[in-house]
């Protein structure tokens, strides 16, 4: 006998979220996700001078304000067809990093971890331990972390002036020069958050873990070790007990736009990944979104971003949710840090989706060997800094053109489309990493990669809030607030 049951609103996401789920069994059989909260963004655009873009977008969201305007900035430096110098590239970079470096680790230790300490898994050997450090507010892991965070978010006052919602960056570079005692300064907070991190996080050298090379080697690193000698150790010890790596599989094909910007390339590169695991170029003219099953109007069928239209309608019967479904080449693609790092071919990644494809093990290690990866980046950019040197570039905005800003928020892959005329922004639509992730059917009836995800989900008796439901969700890392901007 099948039954229905609605999980929400989630706490400990950003913005609004509610899953319908049709339970067979003691498993999902199919979900719904509504993005319940419509806010507007793209429509407060139009009309608005080109360059006051770089106020609006960042106010998108508090938590990955600096992707959204260094998503922006990218659009518009495309449209001015303006470059940044070395030092603008090295700002940016870092202030880009800063944020999603934060993110990942706020994921890990507010947002992921303390559901093991819900009362469903007290009856494990393990549940004493794990609850004390990582229980909500109380557990020892967060009162060390946020510390070390706080600090480490200190570069946002020496790079932008301030987070979040900083006008720092430019389509040109950054406006905030860095002073040569700053310099000195971003150098001790990097290797201040790399041993915490060293410390905690891992048990072990960043450089260490950005080494693991595959499934083998992972394990025989977590046997080294106590299981709680380390909070990855400790995850590892969790996702073995409860099967984390066969939870949560998605479509198997992923997405990423690549990140980092430097001399026209990416530190880790773009491009798709398909569901047998061949690399592929990403062609951005593929990418379409189809109103299908949202509350929207204004598209009788799926639309390049470019030409799309943002018009909310209550009116469609079939609507169930305030976000569109992006689709690239009409087929569901999932993206995240674990996307990111498979396109990018890290051997320990590419090994994991091989042996057991997209699932809540395999992204959150993405999340922490992104960590173990980046940090190392950001020390080499900023000792590359040169305070006697330019920072920004500057450009004369036309009055008809177009431009695409694509970056990679914590999240995942964020675009920005921007069509200027008149030298007034005509239209401009932005696809967030959620947006990806959280989309609802498309017009032939498939269901984005959230709603694959959960199909099959295991339901244990008596349960009306799933805990696996909550961490297939939470792998995902949702921020709703971009995904109805």
């Amino acid at each position: 006998m099948s039954r229905r049951i609605s999980v929400g609103p989630f706490n400990r996401v950003e913005g609004d979220l509610e899953v319908n789920l049709e339970i067979s069994g003691a498993a999902v059989s199919s979900a719904k996700v509504n993005s319940t909260l419509y806010r507007g963004f793209e429509q407060i655009l139009q009309g608005k001078h080109p360059m006051d873009a770089l106020v609006y977008t960042p106010r998108i969201c508090g938590i990955c304000s600096v992707s959204q305007s260094v998503a922006c900035a990218y659009a518009l430096a495309d449209a001015i067809k303006v470059d940044m110098p070395r030092n603008g590239e090295l700002c940016t970079n870092l202030i880009l990093a800063n944020e999603n470096m934060a993110d990942l680790l706020t994921h890990f230790y507010l947002f992921f971890m303390p559901d093991f300490a819900r009362d469903q898994y007290r009856s494990a050997d393990w549940y004493d331990k794990v609850a004390n450090r990582f229980r909500a507010i109380k557990g020892d892991a967060s009162r060390e972390m946020l510390p070390a965070r706080a600090e480490f978010l200190h570069l946002m006052g020496l790079l932008a002036g301030k987070w979040p919602h900083s006008l720092s960056i430019q389509p040109g570079g950054t406006a905030k020069p860095v002073e040569p005692q700053e310099r000195i300064r971003i150098i001790a907070i990097l290797s201040g958050f790399r041993r915490f991190l060293e410390t905690r996080l891992f048990g072990d050298s960043l450089e260490r873990m950005a080494s693991l090379s595959s499934v083998s080697e992972l394990q025989s690193w977590q046997h080294e070790q106590p299981w709680l000698s380390s909070d990855l150790r400790i995850f590892l010890h969790l996702s073995d007990q409860l099967q984390l790596n066969q939870l949560g599989r998605s479509c198997d094909r992923f997405l990423s736009y690549g990140n980092y910007l430097s001399g026209g390339e990416r530190a880790f590169r773009a491009g798709v990944v398909d569901a047998t695991g061949k690399a592929l170029a990403l062609d951005p003219a593929l990418i379409t979104e189809d109103i299908s099953h949202a509350w929207m109007s204004g598209q009788t069928r799926a639309q390049h971003p470019i030409n799309g239209v943002t018009q909310p309608s209550l009116d469609n019967p079939e609507g169930y949710s305030w976000c569109k479904a992006p689709r690239l080449d009409n087929r569901v693609v999932e993206v995240g840090a674990l996307a990111r790092q498979l396109v990018n071919r890290h051997p320990l990644i590419e090994d994991l989706v091989s042996s057991s494809g997209g699932n809540v093990q395999n992204r959150m290690l993405a999340r922490l060997l992104e960590l173990a990866l980046v940090i190392p980046q950001m020390e080499q950019w900023a000792r590359e800094i040169d305070p006697l040197q330019p920072f920004c570039h500057q450009g004369e905005l036309p009055e008809h053109a177009d431009g695409v800003g694509m970056v990679e928020a914590a999240r995942g892959s964020l675009g920005h489309w921007l069509s200027i005329r008149d030298g007034r922004i005509a239209n401009y639509q932005i696809i967030a990493p959620t947006t990806w992730n959280f989309s609802p059917r498309d017009q032939q009836g498939i269901p984005g990669a959230l709603e694959q995800a959960l199909a099959g989900a295991p339901v244990l008796a008596g349960e009306t809030d799933p805990v696996a439901v909550q961490h297939i969700v939470r792998s995902f890392d949702p921020c709703m607030v971009c995904t109805v901007h």
